[in-house]
């Protein structure tokens, strides 16, 4: 496939795209569901090219944006809070799932060298950043849950990277030193965490200086980029180097980010990763093609494979349910030794921890990079996909029943101090007293009435909201709607004007975005 053709395969995507996720939403479905169906379908169109994707390429133009989408909105103060726990799943579980993997395969095919059944294991034990995204954004969880699925998700790509290439290595070498793979995990981790920090940092410092705020959009765009980029050039962790800067800049965006620029800067980060998320599922399905032809059809695929397969996929499953199982179990030993720090998750937590791990790109990305000559690149190719496919068209999709069935609900010390509407009052209490302070001139003489009027009735009707919204919403609603009515009705008499000509296109625009931030805000307060 050459470069006009990938163009207009990229184009041609896009009316696919919209006509699977208007079927999710029709349907009820996951995103990536019909999109991996869709991308795999479309592959098989006769005629259609051979798509052969380069792992590199899709690795570094969809991974770091993705990534820091993740990292700009997770919670620090939870993140803390639960490190121990991320890391767990995010090393630990990883490293376990591999040795699982890997015995299992051996054991399966014994001709197999251990640094390839190694391969294996690395390539799948890690699930996606991408991949949980799409399903959790589906789903409600507690916060502590919320909190290790994102962390692991964010995280575990490097260590699962660090192992692959060591697997990698040692196939081809046919050496390996367990003190060599440690010291340079420690070095990538450490060395990621740097050039995240210093990529961060930068943008904090250079976005406060920018005035315009396209330029600090531009500059935003260009982080996960430089981070991810600059770690890899620098042999240490990209992905920990984009995640690290995602943090910083999620934490410092209030002091870089203009109201306006806040406001086209994430309606731009939406509709791009909206599409690229679309696009990262198109692609798995799309890869399907390549890899059947490669191994001869799906005849040879179900007759050769899907035994081999099928036990693969639930060794997998079994050792991340095995590790969560025995990390609740030390904490219980620890508490009856008195040491009551942590809190296990209990039966329902882990039975939903273990099953929301879901595997996606990178899994894709780390299998096709593998040489052609690489042993058992063939059967290592289509486990890869029975694991994407699998993880995500069963356990992406039966999550949701999964935590109904389970009965599985936020605890108390998940809620925060305030409510939504008590936060509200006391930021209209904040913003009364700096009007009832400039209200008046130095002679005590009212020079600001309607201000004050306008703000002492706010702000009671936001105070005496706090606690009633049940019984107020009703009347709310009824309020709200007689406002977005107006709002229409102002906006059609303004197309009414501008067509007879007698406002022009600047006039037009102006007061339509006017009327369009007023009725952002009526919908806003109306839900």
């Amino acid at each position: 496939m050459n470069a006009l053709q990938l163009f207009e395969l990229m184009i041609g995507m896009l009316p696919v795209i919209i006509a699977l996720l208007f079927l999710a939403q029709r349907f009820d479905l996951p995103p990536a569901v019909p999109l991996l169906i869709g991308g795999a379908s479309v592959a098989f169109i006769p005629g259609l090219p051979d798509f052969s994707p380069d792992p590199d390429l899709i690795l570094v133009i969809f991974l770091p944006p993705l990534l820091i989408d993740g990292a700009w909105g997770i919670s620090v103060r939870y993140l803390k809070r639960h490190l121990i726990g991320v890391l767990s799943l995010a090393v630990g579980a990883v490293l376990f799932t591999t040795i699982v993997v890997a015995a299992v395969t051996h054991w399966l095919f014994p001709s197999l060298p251990w640094a390839a059944c190694a391969a294996l294991g690395a390539i799948v034990s890690p699930p996606d950043a991408i991949a949980a995204r799409a399903v959790l954004e589906r789903v409600k969880l507690p916060r502590r849950l919320l909190t290790l699925l994102e962390g692991e998700s964010l995280l575990n790509d490097a260590s699962g990277l660090v192992l692959f290439r060591f697997a990698v290595a040692a196939t081809v070498t046919g050496t390996f030193s367990t003190a060599s793979a440690l010291e340079t995990f420690v070095l990538l981790a450490v060395g990621g965490i740097a050039v995240g920090i210093l990529v961060g940092a930068a943008w904090v410092l250079i976005g406060r200086k920018l005035r315009d705020e396209y330029l600090v959009i531009v500059a935003a765009l260009l982080v996960p980029y430089a981070a991810y980029v600059l770690g890899e050039k620098l042999h240490v962790s990209g992905v920990i180097a984009t995640v690290t800067a995602g943090m910083i800049c999620g934490t410092f965006q209030f002091k870089v980010f203009t109201a306006a620029g806040r406001m086209r800067g994430s309606s731009f980060w939406t509709v791009m990763i909206f599409l690229m998320e679309a696009a990262v599922f198109m692609l798995i399905g799309l890869s399907l093609r390549g890899v059947v032809d490669r191994v001869g059809g799906f005849g040879v695929v179900i007759e050769q494979m899907g035994g081999p397969v099928l036990l693969i996929v639930l060794a997998l499953l079994l050792a991340r349910y095995f590790w969560i199982f025995l990390s609740d179990a030390v904490i219980l030993l620890c508490r009856m030794l008195g040491i009551k720090r942590y809190t296990p998750l209990g039966m329902r937590g882990a039975v939903v921890l273990g099953w929301a791990g879901v595997r996606g790109v990178v899994t894709l990305a780390l299998a096709l990079s593998l040489p052609a000559d690489f042993p058992g690149r063939d059967f290592i190719l289509v486990a890869a996909f029975a694991v994407i496919l699998g993880t995500v068209l069963v356990q992406g999709t039966t999550l949701g029943v999964l935590i109904r069935w389970t009965g599985l609900v936020a605890p108390e010390s998940d809620k925060a101090r305030l409510t939504m509407s008590e936060a509200e009052a006391r930021l209209m209490l904040v913003q009364l007293e700096v009007v009832q302070s400039q209200a008046y001139d130095e002679n005590g003489e009212l020079i600001h009435p309607m201000l004050l009027d306008q703000y002492t009735r706010r702000s009671n009707a936001y105070t005496n909201y706090a606690g009633q919204e049940a019984a107020l919403m009703p009347k709310i609603h009824a309020h709200f709607d007689v406002v977005l009515a107006a709002i229409a009705a102002a906006r059609a008499e303004l197309i009414r004007l501008y067509r007879a000509g007698d406002i022009d296109e600047h006039t037009l625009g102006e007061l339509q975005k006017n009327l369009d931030l007023e009725e952002l805000n009526a919908i806003a307060v109306r839900s």
